[in-house]
């Protein structure tokens, strides 16, 4: 199941992870978004040892202006709590999937 990270707790809930962390961000409006969170809800029940977020873009306008997110959906990969890149690739869980344990294996990028 993909929780909901809000401005509050954003942080402070990656901050506590020690393992891979994918971020949406999102909009009820936006039917990509819908699409993109029903392959998350896949993705977070076949890697249980990920965790699987989404953030409402709309609501909490401050993370989507800290993280410069320009479009919807956008997918950040967080590992060990600290950003690690945005993520481009199908919105497929295999696709998905393949990209964050290939993105897993080159060095963080510096967060936006």
């Amino acid at each position: 199941m993909v929780a909901t990270l809000d401005q509050f707790g954003f942080h402070h809930h990656l901050a506590a992870l020690s393992g891979p962390a994918l971020v949406m961000f999102g909009s009820v409006d936006c039917g990509g978004c819908r699409h993109l969170k029903q392959v998350m809800d896949a993705i977070a029940a076949e890697r249980r040892d990920w965790a699987v977020f989404e953030v409402d873009a709309q609501r909490d306008a401050a993370l989507t202006s800290e993280f410069e997110v320009f479009h919807l959906p956008t997918l950040f990969l967080f590992m060990a709590g600290e950003f690690h890149c945005e993520l481009r690739a199908e919105a497929r869980p295999a696709a998905i999937i393949a990209e964050v344990e290939q993105a897993l294996l080159r060095p963080a990028e510096e967060a936006p």
